[in-house]
C-alpha cells in the first residue's frame, strides 16, 4: 500500500465498509450477538477494560492489512495527513492537533507542558487515573475533589479548589470508571469560574457513545478560549485499543507547548491508515454506538429486575453495587473466565464491567446471578 491514502482509496474503504454493513454485519434482535471475526472465538470473556468487542471496522481491517508496504519507512507524511485530516474534520487547523501513542500519552504530554515545578493538577475522585499517575512522576501530588452524591464532577468544587499554584484541570466527560456526564451549561458556568492561567482538559475518550441531549463536547469552546484542551482516542468507539492512537485539539500556542513533549514519529503507519479509513467510514460510529449502548440497555435492564443498584452510564461500561467488596467478586469472576474492572479505592463496593457482545453480556449477567445473588445485592 501506498505510505499515503488517496481520496479515491479512502472512497473505496468507505463504500466497502457500506456493504459489508449491508451484507453481513451482526445484528441485534436475538439474544445472542456474535461477535465479529476481531473478537476471540476462545479464551477469557474480556470486559475489563472498556475495549469495543467488535474491533475496527471493515474499511480499517482492510488498511491494516494492506499497511506492510510502508512499514519500513517512518509515517513523517502519514502524520501530517492524519493531523490535517482530524483538522478538517474539527473544523481547526493541523497546529491545533496534537497526535499521541493512544490519548493517554496525550494526557501525559498535558502534565509535562502544564504542571511545571510549583503547579497543581485538579481532578475528580475517582476518576481516570493515567492523568494522576504521570503528575506524581514530576512531584506533584494532585488535588482530589470527591464525586457527588449521584456519582458526577463536582464542578462548583473543582473550580474552588483552583487558584494561582493550579497549572491543569482533569475533567474526563463521560467519566471513568462512572460513565455520568457534565452537561454543557455546567461546563460553560465551570470554565468561566477557573483561573485563566489554569489549561482544562477534557478527556472525551467516550464521548462518541453519549445521547443525552444537555451532553456537548467542548470542541467548539476550545475555539473560542485559550485554556482548553480536548483529548480524544480511536481505542473505543473506533475498536483500536491496541494499535495505540489518540489526539488531542486546542489553541495552537497550547498544542505547542504539548508538541515540546511528544515523541519522534509517535504514531505507527498501520494505526494511521486504520485511522484514516475509519473516519472515512460515515457507520462506524452509529453502528458501534448503536449496538453498544442497545446491549447495555439490555443490561441495565436485567439489573433493575433483579433490583440492583447501579450508576446510569452513557459510555461503554456499567458500575454496580456489590454489596460488599469488590476485589473477592472480580476473583469470583476470573474463575470463571470472565475478566471484570479492577477496584477503585473510593468506591469499593463498585464492579465496573465493559460492554461486550449481548453473548459476553448473557454470561457475565448468569455469572453475576450466582456469586452475588439479587436478595444480597438488594
Amino acid at each position: 500500500m501506498a505510505e499515503l491514502l488517496t481520496r479515491r482509496s479512502l472512497a473505496r474503504l468507505a463504500g466497502a465498509a457500506a456493504a459489508a454493513s449491508l451484507l453481513d454485519a451482526p445484528r441485534m434482535g436475538g439474544i445472542t450477538d456474535p461477535a465479529s471475526s476481531a473478537a476471540p472465538s476462545s479464551g477469557p470473556i474480556r470486559l475489563s477494560a472498556n475495549e469495543n468487542p467488535y474491533g475496527p471496522c471493515a474499511p480499517a481491517l482492510e488498511a491494516l492489512a494492506h499497511s506492510g508496504g510502508s512499514a519500513a519507512r517512518y509515517p513523517g507524511a502519514a502524520l501530517s495527513q492524519t493531523r490535517e485530516t482530524i483538522a478538517r474534520l474539527h473544523g481547526v487547523v493541523p497546529e491545533q492537533i496534537v497526535l499521541g501513542c493512544g490519548s493517554s500519552d496525550v494526557l501525559r504530554m498535558a502534565d509535562a507542558a502544564f504542571l511545571p515545578t510549583g503547579r497543581r493538577l485538579v481532578a475528580a475522585e475517582p476518576t481516570f487515573e493515567a492523568v494522576l499517575m504521570y503528575a506524581k512522576v514530576t512531584r506533584m501530588e494532585p488535588v482530589r475533589v470527591p464525586l457527588t452524591a449521584d456519582f458526577r464532577h463536582d464542578l462548583p468544587a473543582m473550580a474552588a479548589a483552583c487558584d494561582g499554584s493550579t497549572g491543569l484541570v482533569y475533567v474526563c466527560n463521560p467519566n471513568n470508571p462512572t460513565g455520568t456526564i457534565v452537561g454543557s451549561k455546567e461546563l460553560e458556568a465551570f470554565l468561566e469560574r477557573v483561573p485563566p492561567s489554569c489549561v482544562v482538559l477534557v478527556d472525551e475518550a467516550y464521548h462518541h457513545f453519549v445521547e443525552d441531549p444537555s451532553y456537548k463536547s467542548v470542541l467548539e469552546l476550545s475555539k473560542k478560549r485559550d485554556n482548553v484542551v480536548v483529548a480524544r482516542t480511536f481505542s473505543k468507539i473506533y475498536g483500536m485499543a491496541g494499535m495505540r492512537l489518540g489526539y488531542g485539539v486546542g489553541p495552537a500556542s497550547r498544542i505547542a507547548e504539548m508538541e515540546r513533549y511528544a515523541s519522534w514519529d509517535n504514531a505507527n503507519q498501520a494505526a494511521l491508515a486504520m485511522a484514516l479509513a475509519s473516519l472515512a467510514d460515515a457507520s462506524a460510529v452509529p453502528e458501534t454506538r448503536r449496538r453498544l449502548n442497545d446491549t447495555r440497555r439490555w443490561l441495565c435492564a436485567e439489573l433493575d429486575r433483579d433490583r440492583r443498584q447501579y450508576i446510569p452510564s452513557h459510555a461503554n461500561f456499567v458500575m454496580i453495587d456489590v454489596g460488599g467488596d469488590v476485589a473477592p467478586v472480580g476473583e469470583s469472576f476470573r474463575k470463571r473466565d470472565i475478566q471484570v474492572g479492577r477496584k477503585f479505592a473510593s468506591m469499593p463496593n463498585w464492579l465496573r464491567v465493559s460492554i461486550g457482545t449481548r453473548e459476553q453480556m448473557v454470561a457475565f449477567l448468569a455469572a453475576l446471578r450466582e456469586i452475588v445473588p439479587a436478595r444480597a445485592a438488594a
